[in-house]
């Protein structure tokens, strides 16, 4: 697996985020005979990955969304004749490089990748031709959505060999659309379509829904079943994922469900659609303000109103080709700036009442409107603490290198209340509404390894813990990371870290192969018990024995008890800091909102106006 989120530590840590590459796409050295796969459209061939598997790379499963095709639905592949070389991952989806990118050799802030990119990577067990299992004997097939903000990341990060052996499964990794080509919704690219799924704006979902409408279509000649599919995404993954268990489009396109560290989807589809000023204000890098500067850079107008006028009386077909004719460069910077870890501010997996349903996700849930299918959801125990880490109101960096706490406490309160706010939305509220609706194969975690060095003087287990996406290594069972190796994990971990990551591994396969994580694949774990509901949710918790070891734990988390842990914090003295981290909360996208910040800590916040945050005079 190569994973940009922990590239991230390395930079703050070692370069004050100057500069950091990613490893090249990972390629196979050549192509083996025992891989010949027949797809609908043609014949590929792989070769041999690691850790004992077949890897296939490169797998287009859609046309090239160019030209033409660009905020268009995926279309089909044209057939070819031989056998394709599916040897080399293909160029991440365009976006702008970032320190958590992912595409080598980009620069923080300038464009990256290619518009032609709905490719994905397939990783089995070995198989001769002769021996690919057929009938009952096919595979769990588990589908792999990366994250990234929905603006960054790519495939070829992850190598799914490993995981692919253990299960034994068939493991997918896919591209999608990434920001604005991703999501857009503007009534110019609406003119003249038939296609409703289009008409949407969620160019991104349907890729997602098309690669596994590739899956149905083709994995049973890797030895997959097409008919015990799982789908599993961290952090924008996990979001999208939420996005697939709601959308009526997924129905039967996958059979259980895994969220690291998600969320559900919040973007309101008119709000994303209508200009920052309108009467009824829509966000401020809508669709109609992205179209407004491309018009504006196009030279068509000099300014922001009368770009506004100009695609007013523009017919909606010349306005679409005009968008459809500006670069992905272009594109991109017409998006704002981005924000933390250079990701896009833009609205995405947009709730537009048909491919996305446009209630409130929650209420969805609760009446059982949702793909019902075994869910497994969790997050980690530290998860803001990776966005604290580079947050420079947090951590300074001495000289420009060594990270060091502006205010120890105050980080630390910090990052327990938004991560404990993080869990509220994206696992005890889904779950429970979940349950409410009838459905009862529902399984929580929380991820607790910490146990990072000090590296320079830098305690990196308080900095860092069990931060965002600090659990992928151990899903994958792949800790070949390259000098952040080197930087997070010491060698007296490494027994303690390969267990546990052999256990996630167990859970995550057994749960694959049976809709449930149960005891694991050998039968030899704690018992994972369904979530039971309130008063008494039950949830395993992910350890090493330095840490408590994998255990079941009840330990429900409600806005209401994050609001009287904080109120209650020692280490937060003073009202502007409490309400300094209640206005965190409300900033934050799945936060309470004003309403709910007024009357965080019984009324505490009410003399610290919620526009005046930080307080910084009081």
């Amino acid at each position: 697996m190569r994973r940009r989120v922990p590239c991230a530590l390395a930079i703050a840590l070692i370069s004050g985020l100057s500069a950091c590459r990613a490893p090249a796409p990972w390629s196979v050295a050549k192509p083996d005979p025992a891989t010949r796969r027949r797809l609908l459209v043609g014949e590929v061939v792989g070769g041999e990955g690691r850790y004992g598997s077949h890897a296939w790379l490169g797998i287009p499963f859609a046309a090239p969304p160019v030209g033409a095709l660009r905020w268009r639905a995926p279309q089909s592949v044209s057939p070819w004749s031989g056998v394709r070389e599916t040897l080399v991952s293909a160029p991440g989806c365009a976006q702008l490089g970032a320190e958590l990118g992912g595409i080598d050799g980009s620069i923080p802030g300038e464009p990256a990748g290619d518009e032609d990119c709905l490719y994905l990577n397939v990783f089995s067990p070995r198989f001769l031709p002769d021996s690919v299992p057929t009938g009952p004997a096919r595979l769990p097939v588990m589908v792999w959505i990366h994250g990234g903000g929905n603006s960054i990341g790519t495939a070829s990060f992850y190598e799914g060999g490993h995981l692919a052996t253990t299960g034994p499964v068939v493991l997918v990794a896919i591209q999608y659309r990434l920001g604005p080509f991703g999501w857009l919704r503007l009534g110019a690219l609406r003119d003249g379509s038939t296609d409703e799924d289009e008409r949407s704006g969620n160019f991104g979902t349907l890729d997602q829904l098309r690669a596994l409408e590739w899956v149905r279509d083709n994995i049973a000649a890797f030895g997959g079943d097409p008919g015990n599919v799982t789908v599993f995404g961290e952090s924008a993954g996990g979001v999208d994922m939420f996005a697939l268990l709601l959308s009526p489009r997924a129905k039967g396109l996958f059979h259980r469900a895994i969220v690291q560290s998600g969320g559900l989807p919040r973007a309101d589809a008119v709000e994303s659609e209508r200009f920052f000023d309108d009467s009824q204000p829509g966000h401020r890098n809508s669709g109609s303000e992205i179209a407004a500067r491309l018009v504006q850079g196009a030279g068509l107008a000099k300014d922001r109103a009368e770009a506004r006028s100009r695609m007013a009386s523009l017919p909606a077909a010349e306005l679409a080709a005009l968008l459809r004719s500006r670069s992905p460069s272009e594109v991109l910077s017409a998006c704002g700036r981005p924000r933390g870890l250079g990701m896009l501010d833009i609205p995405m997996v947009l709730r537009d009442g048909r491919v996305i349903p446009a209630h409130e996700p929650l209420a969805l849930l609760a009446r059982g409107d949702w793909n019902r299918v075994p869910v497994m959801d969790g997050t980690n125990r530290d998860e803001m603490k990776l966005f604290l880490f580079i947050d420079p109101a947090h951590v300074n960096r001495r000289l420009g290198i060594l990270p060091r706490f502006v205010d120890e406490p105050r980080y630390l309160a910090t990052a327990d209340a938004l991560s404990r706010t993080w869990k509220v939305s994206a696992v005890d509220e889904p779950l429970e509404a979940m349950r409410r609706s009838g459905t009862e194969a529902l399984y929580a975690y929380r991820f607790d390894w910490d146990e990072e060095p000090r590296r320079m003087g830098a305690d990196l287990r308080a900095m860092i813990g069990a931060a965002h996406a600090i659990e992928i290594p151990f899903v994958f069972g792949h800790f070949d990371v390259g000098h952040i190796g080197r930087l997070l994990y010491e060698e007296s971990t490494a027994a303690s870290r390969t267990m546990l990551s052999d256990t996630v591994m167990s859970y995550w396969t057994a749960f694959a192969r049976d809709g449930r994580p149960g005891r694991g694949l050998r039968g030899d774990l704690p018992e994972w018990p369904a979530w039971g509901g309130v008063p008494s949710p039950r949830m395993m918790v992910f350890a090493t024995g330095a840490g408590g070891g994998v255990r079941v734990t009840s330990k429900p988390e409600s806005r209401e008890t994050v609001d009287a842990a904080v109120a209650a914090d020692a280490r937060l003295p003073s009202a502007v800091e409490k309400c300094r981290v209640y206005r965190q909360i409300a900033d934050w996208a799945h936060g309470p909102g004003r309403e709910t910040y007024e009357k965080a800590g019984r009324g505490l916040c009410a003399s610290l106006p919620f526009d005046g945050y930080p307080w910084e005079t009081r």
